[in-house]
């Protein structure tokens, strides 16, 4: 009999006698909102923490390990991995989480991206072909890749297609009422000028009507020079801004070297889960942003 079981297993590509689909998340937000919608169906590992660069990550034996067992890969897209990711996927030699198959789903792919560039040159520095890839500070994008990703890990795990749409809603619901909150608490932020050390907030700025004046770094994925600061600086004079902000995998010395000429607060915002201690899942990422941002004001 257990050999007919195991044969069974075998044949069915679905993955129904699996205990648990094995999910490669690039970066943490979407290790943990995968997590959220599928519980203990799930065996999530995570590639990077809040304090890497998502940019710019080591293809390690490691993460290759990982992407030889995984049934699913959740990149966040729109080039954020360009760096790395093809080479784990092309050297993991696993044919089912590549680009293209079931196996393998970008939440990028699944919103309006902001920033898509009329031209691509690198001579901009590290600009992304198609848009900016941090869609994920917008809460509302959140649902819209959650939605689709409960779709994917329904076709991939047919047998517990219900328990991952039941996560998703229970996700969603409390996640709206969690969104009205942030939004009343946030009102202060519209219309408020401010500089970022790299455009990791355009989705966050955009939600929350903030408006970007300048960017610490004079081209995408250039570190700031003296140069540059001091041009900002100068700036201030006819665009003052009131906050300076940086995610927490940033250097806070040019940010804390123009708010302190400027006289304006330098933010740290966690950028996404694991970013401070508040930030231990996608709630408390918002949360913690939110609150940081008008504390600022004060």
């Amino acid at each position: 009999m257990k050999y007919r079981i195991f044969a069974l297993c075998l044949l069915l590509t679905a993955g129904i006698c699996r205990a648990e689909l094995n999910v490669f998340a690039t970066v943490p937000e979407w290790g943990a909102l995968v997590s959220a919608i599928g519980g203990d169906k799930l065996r999530v590992y995570t590639a990077t923490t809040a304090f890497q660069d998502p940019h710019r990550i080591d293809a390690k034996p490691s993460l290759l390990a990982q992407a030889r067992r995984a049934h699913l890969v959740v990149a966040a897209g729109g080039e954020l991995e360009v760096g790395w990711l093809p080479l784990v996927l092309r050297d993991s030699g696993n044919a089912a989480v590549q680009p293209g198959r079931p196996g393998y789903f970008e939440a990028a792919a699944q919103v309006s991206r902001l920033g898509v560039p009329a031209v691509i040159d690198r001579a901009h520095g590290d600009v992304h072909a198609a848009g900016n890839p941090h869609v994920h500070l917008d809460p509302r994008n959140v649902l819209k890749v959650g939605e689709a990703l409960a779709r994917r890990l329904g076709e991939l795990d047919p047998a517990n297609a219900g328990v991952y749409q039941a996560g998703f809603k229970d996700f969603a619901g409390r996640w709206q009422a969690a969104m009205a909150r942030w939004e009343q608490a946030a009102a202060p932020l519209r219309g408020v000028p401010v500089l970022v050390h790299h455009q990791s907030f355009v989705y966050l700025a955009s939600w929350l009507g903030l408006r970007e004046v300048g960017t610490l770094e004079p081209k995408p994925g250039v570190e700031p020079s003296s140069g540059h600061l001091s041009a900002l600086l100068a700036a201030q004079q006819l665009r003052p801004a009131r906050l300076v902000l940086r995610a927490a995998y940033q250097s806070d010395g040019p940010s804390r070297w123009i708010a302190d000429k400027a006289g304006i607060p330098a933010i740290m915002l966690p950028y996404t889960v694991g970013g401070s201690e508040r930030a231990s899942d996608l709630f408390g990422l918002f949360d913690d942003s939110v609150q940081r941002l008008v504390q600022g004001l004060r």
